[in-house]
């Protein structure tokens, strides 16, 4: 791959437009190559020139008039007959930004996500900018595509929720690689050095095992309904793992149930392999590695005719039940999610500022707490 290839295409434009103006000595009200122009030239679509020639307009490099086309605008600032620096176009940039911030997230489905864009949102108006959220249904093209749009749509920087993926994704290495600026929530990619953020995930299953232990639980499930062995289900998985050790517990793999689909709807519960685990009363208590798969076991153990946590006791990831923490239902493992993305948006305004060490990458891990609420309890008696 060529540097070109690896600058996006709206910033070739405008390059180009800078390079034109300058090398053509042009003056304020001449006028630069027409969107169809540019177009032929790079093979784009409209709303890719349209986008690189707002950019410039936001510069005050250009003006664009309707139904007219666009001008070197009075506030162009060009020594004749010569391009400016790398550096000085830099600076340009920083201070006539964009103010634009694209999140990415693979659902806003669940109070986590939702709590998180809080979080993201208060830290981006209190520094005066914007954000542009875009979702990727947990599939790797659209979140390709995702990044695509939002640095061709000017976004200084991007915060991503990457999805549970295999392979990495090559957009998020070329950012890397060009030093376009980004920060990875949630989950990182072994073995490649980026910003990123998360809740200590071994830490908090640890809480959740100690918990159920001190409650007498001794046959404890944990359990992820992701597609794949994530990052972050793997550290999770470790930390139930150690502490289970740790208690001089055997490990049971059977108990360990990840390989299985989502539930999508509840009248096919029966049918779904959890729904057997719970009702054969196969462990007396589970761990769900997500709010979401928390409420669908409670839901399998209401249709089983088990009730919670008389017959069976739940910690859940996350809070999945309530937008007022004190209203909760759920015992839950709190991952400080608004402190995430809030934490999360700085770290990227503070990369586009160029504070910290600019060669070193900060990896933050937040503590997280167990929240006692209703749906955990004592073993069942026999």
């Amino acid at each position: 791959m060529s540097t070109n290839d690896r600058i996006p295409l709206y910033q070739q434009i405008q390059d180009y437009i800078r390079h034109v103006i300058a090398s053509e000595n042009m003056k304020p009200g001449d006028r630069i190559p027409t969107e169809k122009e540019l177009m032929d030239q790079f093979h784009v679509s409209k709303i890719t020139v349209a986008n690189a020639l707002t950019g410039l307009a936001n510069e005050k490099l250009i003006a664009r008039v309707p139904g007219k086309g666009s001008f070197v605008a009075e506030e162009a600032d060009f020594s004749p007959g010569a391009q400016p620096s790398a550096s000085s176009l830099r600076g340009k940039e920083r201070t006539l930004a964009s103010g634009m911030i694209g999140v990415i997230m693979p659902t806003i489905h669940d109070y986590f996500a939702m709590r998180l864009i809080e979080g993201i949102e208060q830290a981006l108006n209190d520094e005066g900018y914007r954000s542009m959220i875009m979702l990727t249904d947990g599939k790797l093209d659209k979140e390709k595509d995702a990044i695509k749009d939002l640095k061709a749509l000017g976004a200084e920087g991007l915060l991503i929720f990457p999805i549970d993926e295999e392979n990495y994704n090559e957009e998020i290495l070329g950012m890397k690689l060009s030093g376009f600026p980004f920060v990875l929530i949630d989950r990182y990619l072994p073995g490649v050095e980026t910003h990123y953020i998360a809740a200590d995930g071994r830490r908090g299953t640890r809480l959740a095992v100690e918990h159920l232990w001190e409650l007498g639980h001794r046959d404890i499930a944990i359990c992820s309904d992701s597609p794949l062995q994530t990052v972050t289900v793997q550290e999770r998985i470790e930390g139930y793992i150690d502490a289970l050790k740790d208690k001089g517990a055997l490990i049971n793999p059977a108990h360990m149930i990840t390989d299985f689909k989502p539930l999508n709807v509840l009248k096919d519960a029966e049918a779904h392999p959890l729904y057997r685990y719970i009702r054969n009363r196969m462990v007396t208590a589970y761990i769900s590695l997500n709010g979401r798969l928390g409420v669908q076991i409670y839901q399998m153990a209401k249709q089983a005719g088990l009730s919670v946590p008389e017959d069976v006791s739940i910690v859940s990831f996350d809070d999945p039940t309530s937008i007022v923490e004190e209203f909760s239902i759920f015992t839950h493992v709190k991952q400080f999610e608004r402190d995430m993305g809030y934490q999360a948006a700085g770290k990227l305004l503070e990369v586009l500022r160029g504070t910290g060490e600019a060669k070193s990458y900060s990896k933050m891990l937040i503590e997280p707490e167990l929240v006692i609420r209703q749906t955990s309890g004592g073993v069942p008696r026999t």
